[in-house]
């Protein structure tokens, strides 16, 4: 009731500041004024003003309030956790697989002794020159032709 009677106040001493500013021709401001003064007044017509005021004196809203702030502690705490050390169970276990698998057992001797055709082999292919490659500029060409360059 104190709360719903304040705000009203605040509301009409708002719309009187306002009236005055707008009296002496600064309607910009006076506009600014009187939205900032029918916000309270808003409030106590839906209710929010009630609502707030039962919810700050309420021992069990605040007891939610501290069980909210517990679960997200909770939370955070667990994610950081996680980006620390990898990621889930499965995920962890997948990269130490994959890091066995990617240490091959077989390679104890060096491959520096390779047969003559797997060097070949390894070698990339020559470049083929741009007139195999079938590029064709002359749209290019004429752009550039046309802009002088």
């Amino acid at each position: 009731m104190i709360a719903e009677t304040v705000c009203s106040a605040v509301a009409a001493a708002g719309l009187g500041i306002a009236a005055v500013t707008a009296y002496r021709k600064r309607f910009l401001m006076a506009v600014r004024l009187t939205a900032y003064s029918l916000v309270p007044l808003g409030l106590v017509m839906t209710g929010a003003v009630e609502w707030a005021a039962e919810t700050a004196f309420s021992p069990m809203a605040w007891a939610g309030f501290g069980v909210l702030g517990g679960a997200w502690l909770l939370f955070m705490t667990s994610r950081a956790v996680e980006r620390r050390t990898g990621g889930t169970r499965k995920e962890r276990k997948a990269a130490r697989a994959a890091q066995r698998e990617a240490v091959a057992p077989a390679a104890s001797a060096p491959s520096l002794g390779a047969a003559p055709a797997t060097r070949q082999a390894a070698r990339p292919a020559a470049k083929p020159r741009k007139a195999e490659q079938g590029e064709d500029f002359s749209d290019i060409e004429a752009i550039l032709k046309k802009h002088g360059i």
